[in-house]
């Protein structure tokens, strides 16, 4: 498995409590030093709460299933 398919699956995992709030997930890009860079979208990426979104919730999730990723960063 790729580290891009280990991400996907990581951000599946929690896909679903995104989408029961409108929102989602979509994964841009991952740099060769270990930084995923991800997309909050629909009503996530307008959310006031999306900053804890994505610390608690996606980097979580990422880091406990991917250990080879440092960092995730969120993009526009």
């Amino acid at each position: 498995m790729t580290l891009k398919e280990k991400v996907e699956q990581a951000l599946d995992s929690i896909r679903l409590h995104l989408q029961a709030d409108g929102g989602n997930v979509e994964l841009i890009d991952i740099t060769e030093d270990g930084i995923a860079k991800v997309k909050l979208t629909g009503a996530c990426g307008t959310c006031p709460m999306s900053q804890m979104t994505l610390q608690h919730g996606v980097t979580n999730a990422i880091k406990q299933a991917v250990p080879e990723i440092k960092e995730v960063q969120a993009v526009n």
